[in-house]
Formats: structure tokens, sequence, C-alpha cells
């Protein structure tokens, strides 16, 4: 059996290049860099880098962003972040040509974020990112559409 990649501390961690939506290539590949994992930042900077991405058509990046702060975050908040990753890891699905995948993500996402609706935090569109989901939803099932269109995470 071959010796697994590992990081620096000796996590097993595929080193393999990966395309835009994080797929693995093979090695020797040139793949998209990868995001940066451990990276604490406050709510706005979160926001900010993963609208960047989602814009930029990166979601499986905008994920790795949200699972930073879902990561690092205690307290009621952490099921927001996590939500926000699901709804990324979800549009990630959808892009791949993975409908079931992403009707399943998207659902648990937009649940996730269903304690926030009625006070969003942070200025997040929680109704819109919830309708915005439902829709990606339909158009997964039906598999009308293979590029969904970003969301807006900031009213």
């Amino acid at each position: 059996m071959p010796a697994r990649d590992r990081d620096e501390s000796g996590r097993a961690r595929n080193a393999r290049p990966r395309d835009g939506l994080g797929r693995p290539l093979p090695y020797g590949a040139s793949g998209v860099d990868r995001q940066p994992e451990g990276i604490v930042r406050t709510p706005a900077q979160t926001l900010a880098e993963a609208q960047r991405l989602l814009d930029g058509g990166r979601p499986f990046h905008a994920h790795e962003v949200f699972e930073d702060a879902w990561k690092s975050t205690a307290g009621p908040e952490r099921e927001l972040w996590r939500g926000l990753a699901q709804l990324a890891v979800g549009m990630t699905h959808a892009l791949r040509g993975n409908g079931k995948g992403a009707a399943a993500l998207l659902e648990r996402g937009a649940s996730n974020l269903e304690p926030f609706r009625s006070s969003a935090p942070h200025g997040i569109d929680v109704a819109g990112l919830q309708e915005w989901a439902g829709a990606l939803v339909a158009e997964a099932n039906s598999r009308v559409r293979a590029k969904p269109v970003a969301p807006r995470l900031v009213r």
C-alpha cells in the first residue's frame, strides 16, 4: 500500500492538485491553489472572502472559508457558519452535476440557517439565501441549469 500524503504535523492530507471545484487532479497536473486552512477571520472578513470566491465560481473554496468560521466559533452562531458552508458545498455539487448531492446539502444548509431567519446576524440575508437554496434545489432536481448563479450573502 502506498504511503499517504501527510502535512507537516503528520495528519493525512491529500497533496494532489485540485480543480476549481475541488476535484482531485493527477499528481503533477496544474491545479487551483487551495484555500489556506485554519484562518480566523472576523464575520465581515469571512463574508467578504466567501463572496469573492462565490462570485469567482469557486464555491468549494468558499466552503473552506465558512468551515474556518464554523470551526473557530462557539455558541449558537456555529450553526450559522455550518449552514453557509453547506450551501457552498451544495453549489459545488450542482456545478459538478451531482443533483442529488446538491439538493441534500442545500436543504440541510437552509435548515441550519432557519434559527437565524428572524434575527440574522452580520447583515446576512438568511431569507434570501433560503429562497436561493430552494430554487437551486428545484433546478438540481430537474437538472435544468448546469451553472448556478452565486447567492448574495449580505443584503
